[in-house]
């Protein structure tokens, strides 16, 4: 019975791996709230205190909980039921009932991937995590984060770009809207994919209910990103959990002398994975989900939010066209037509000095290095001398602005005119 269910889920005083070894000795919840001193006495590593809590019978709690979830319109998965996604059910510690609003993907046969990372993240940062979920997305994969501000915000916006599943884990209630400012990302998740949660209707996030919510969202992916964690990181408890449940552990290079990347550094050192876009990650798991992965490049410049890392270009006003009017139109097409003269057939790529979003220093110099062709990431930094972090950086924003693309080898070369 589903009462039990969530009596047992939210029972005081019994860990969340205590839980699951009840569950192996008895058949569902309601087996072991009616069981007597004697059958748990048969428990084996039962803990005085735990049994203790089992005492209390009381089900007006889950009751209310249940009520609660009617009105907000939650869903209820057990650890039981044929949706609850596998790799989740295995890890030590799983939480034995989720709520949700939204639709749970197809966890068992997709390939998911945790994106994480600070709050308090920088601009080649956010910009990176935007392009990574993003390019999870659009080449298969389902987006997992924590719907927090910084890395895991913008890694949502960027697979919700992309049209791909997305899946919110949750430090409160699934029907708590966590920070405020994220209102119109929780409705767009929850339209695009779900909203999930261990903690019951109307939970308010507390610091003990992010730890425990990180290893859920390490326990439903393959594998986990670290985009951007300083040293002391929720970010890096998120990655540790993933090594400890057998999942890959992949992190994103960052600029040595900012303490923002010392933590994400410090895994690549540890053995994590480096990683530069999506494909690197989901190109891991190709073998598993053969009909499911595919390698999409972009055809342009990756579509943002309005409310994206950087300022959107505003587009040019079209001409207006009076009712009536019969100069405009072949005026038009004759300056099409001179521009089309005009056009020296030898500019094969985008010509740096005519380029209209605007570039920065850093951006200018990656960009007059590609001028001649396709180059190394290593020589455009030789050539320009820039600090890996600050080229990595260059890199991501010309990308975004539909300039310079990356190709296979470490290699990068300015975008060919359409």
């Amino acid at each position: 019975m589903l009462l039990h269910w969530i009596w047992l889920a939210h029972r005081p005083g019994l860990h969340d791996r205590e839980k699951a070894h009840l569950l192996r000795h008895f058949q569902d919840p309601e087996d072991l709230y009616f069981a007597d001193e004697e059958a748990l006495s048969y428990v084996e590593g039962l803990r005085r205190e735990a049994a203790e809590a089992l005492k209390d019978r009381d089900l007006r709690p889950a009751e209310q909980i249940l009520t609660a979830c009617s009105r907000e319109r939650l869903h209820v998965l057990t650890y039981r039921d044929a949706a609850y996604p596998a790799k989740l059910r295995n890890i030590p510690d799983p939480p034995l009932v989720l709520y949700y609003k939204g639709r749970l993907p197809d966890f068992d046969t997709s390939a998911v991937i945790g994106v994480v990372g600070t709050r308090r993240a920088s601009v080649y940062g956010l910009s990176t995590a935007q392009r990574m979920g993003y390019q999870i997305a659009r080449c298969g994969g389902v987006v997992v984060s924590g719907m927090a501000r910084g890395i895991d915000t913008q890694a949502m916006r960027g697979a919700l770009t992309a049209g791909g599943p997305t899946v919110g884990v949750l430090g409160c209630g699934a029907d708590v809207v966590y920070p405020p400012s994220n209102r119109s990302l929780y409705q767009d998740v929850e339209g695009c994919g779900c909203l999930l949660s261990e903690f019951a209707p109307g939970t308010q996030p507390a610091k003990w209910t992010f730890p425990k919510r990180n290893r859920i969202i390490s326990g439903l992916s393959n594998g986990v990103v670290v985009v951007e964690a300083p040293e002391k990181s929720g970010a890096l408890i998120t990655a540790h959990l993933a090594a400890e449940q057998g999942r890959d552990v992949f992190a994103v290079p960052g600029n040595i002398d900012q303490p923002g990347f010392v933590g994400s550094n410090r895994l690549l050192r540890d053995g994590a994975i480096m990683v530069s876009c999506g494909w690197d990650v989901l190109s891991e798991y190709q073998s598993l989900y053969p009909d499911k992965l595919r390698m999409a490049q972009p055809d342009g410049p990756m579509a943002l939010p309005k409310d994206s890392v950087q300022q959107q270009e505003q587009p040019a006003p079209k001409a207006r066209e009076t009712a009536g009017s019969t100069e405009q139109k072949p005026n038009l097409k004759k300056g099409l037509d001179k521009k089309a003269i005009d056009k020296k057939p030898s500019a094969a790529y985008i010509d740096v000095n005519a380029v209209t979003p605007p570039l920065s220093g850093d951006e200018k110099a990656v960009a007059e290095t590609l001028r001649h062709g396709q180059r190394l990431v290593d020589d455009v930094i030789a050539q320009t001398g820039l600090t890996t972090g600050r080229l990595l950086a260059a890199l991501t924003m010309l990308e975004l602005k539909g300039i310079v693309r990356r190709l296979p080898g470490k290699r990068v070369e300015l975008r060919r005119r359409e």
